[in-house]
């Protein structure tokens, strides 16, 4: 401290490990520094702000440890006028011998995410479904007990998500939007009193009920799908009674109409929609079979079964993922390993496995560049999984406290803000807010 006039300080062979970024504040003259020789491991960010006179800076002979609490020197020596003798990193490993200043700011991956609860709807949930409508991201939540679809919007200014409206019937189990050529629909499935499809009427401004579906052949609902084939609308009902048939429905300009029926008898649980090899597939999961894989025929426009899925018995859902081109299909179970499988070109190829004990839900999603895959259970901490490029694999990642999950949605707000919802079956629906840390700054 006042030393403005200060031009050369040699602070050399002191074994000083750590130094405050406050340090040589103030010493506006300073031309040459040199902390040679000491055991410094890394330097705090700012250190040489306001040093505008600095020529020449010597930092050899220190242990430099090049993670992304170093990024800034690096950034520092690609925009320094001083002349800064060569230095080199001693660890990590990877990094040992490196020379600091050829280093580039793109090397270092200092951003770290983590989910973190941001909000707390006081209610159960099973399905949590979103979709776009009207220019803005809406999320539509079934709630069994109530018998309600429950309609939430993001409040831009109280900077939450509010409730807007709702339908309410008995026993929802799904709730699912679907929306064609700009006008919103609902498929309501619920256990008892049958299931339909209703209409939001935009001039009367609330939802109005269109289309019963039929009882005969959805008798106890479990989860439904939509897609897109050509111009096509669909959607499918995975039944899981001993009566009922897994059904498609295909959209015909003023409703929707019974285009097949998959198979009878088997419990279906879940059914989902994805592409292989750029055709349509469903993969129906069941309490009485393996997972069965149906492709799309052009020729008749239906569904064809192709395969089962060997060696996966009471798989309770599958779900999809990509990665690049590459499909792989998380596999659930409620007792037992879950997996997760890889498309090998005629067949899926055992990958990894995750024990899960009580889960119901093994659900992948991407959130910008980030790939997760989560792992519910109704007895332990749900699991997170982050994708590791580098291993082609999932690893451990976080711990979320989720009472009996059942599914889990990302919502993404103005494509900068990023929620997880998860719904419970047993506490209150959860918002996690994903949020990303720099670790260097």
């Amino acid at each position: 401290m006042g030393l403005p006039h200060l031009e050369y300080l040699f602070i050399e062979n002191n074994n000083i490990k750590s130094i405050s970024r406050n340090t040589f504040r103030g010493l506006k003259s300073l031309i040459h520094l040199s902390l040679a020789n000491n055991n410094l491991q890394s330097l705090p960010k700012d250190i040489f702000k306001g040093l505008d006179s600095l020529t020449n800076v010597d930092l050899r002979g220190n242990a430099f440890n090049c993670d992304c609490k170093l990024k800034w020197l690096v950034e520092w020596l690609g925009s320094t006028n001083a002349t800064v003798e060569d230095i080199y990193c001693e660890s990590p490993a990877e990094y040992k011998k490196r020379k600091i200043n050829s280093l580039s700011p793109e090397e270092f991956d200092c951003f770290i995410t983590e989910f973190v609860v941001y909000q707390s709807l006081p209610y159960q949930s099973l399905s949590v479904d979103t979709f776009s409508y009207m220019n803005d991201e809406h999320v539509v939540i079934a709630q069994p007990f109530t018998g309600k679809c429950i309609f939430l919007e993001w409040d831009h200014v109280e900077v939450m998500f509010r409730n807007y409206d709702n339908i309410t019937g008995t026993s929802t189990v799904v709730c699912k939007p679907i929306v064609i050529e700009s006008q919103l629909y609902v498929i309501v499935a619920q256990l008892f009193g049958g299931s339909h499809i209703y209409k939001r009427d935009i001039f009367a401004n609330k939802f109005i009920k269109i289309q019963d579906i039929e009882i005969l052949k959805i008798r106890k609902p479990n989860d439904i799908e939509t897609f897109r084939i050509a111009e096509d609308w669909y959607f499918v009902v995975a039944d899981s009674s001993k009566a009922g048939f897994t059904t498609v429905y295909k959209w015909n300009g003023n409703g929707f109409y019974s285009h097949q029926s998959l198979h009878a008898w088997y419990r279906d649980t879940d059914v989902e929609y994805l592409e292989i090899s750029g055709k349509p597939h469903l993969i129906l999961s069941s309490s009485s079979q393996r997972p069965v894989i149906y492709q799309w025929n052009k020729g008749t426009n239906e569904f064809v079964k192709r395969f089962d899925i060997q060696d996966m018995e009471d798989a309770y859902a599958v779900k999809h993922f990509k990665v690049k081109e590459d499909v792989y299909i998380c596999l659930t179970r409620f007792i037992g390993d879950s997996k997760v499988m890889k498309w090998g070109g005629s067949a899926f190829l055992d990958l990894q496995r995750m024990p899960s004990r009580g889960s119901m839900v093994f659900q992948p999603l991407q959130i910008n560049n980030y790939q997760y895959a989560i792992l519910g259970s109704d007895y332990s901490f749900t699991q997170v999984y982050y994708w590791d490029a580098e291993k082609a694999k999932f690893v451990k990642f976080q711990e979320l406290n989720v009472q009996a999950p059942r599914s889990f949605i990302h919502v993404s707000i103005d494509k900068s803000i990023d929620f997880l919802f998860a719904s419970s079956f047993k506490g209150t629906t959860l918002i996690y807010k994903h949020v990303r840390v720099d670790l260097s700054a």
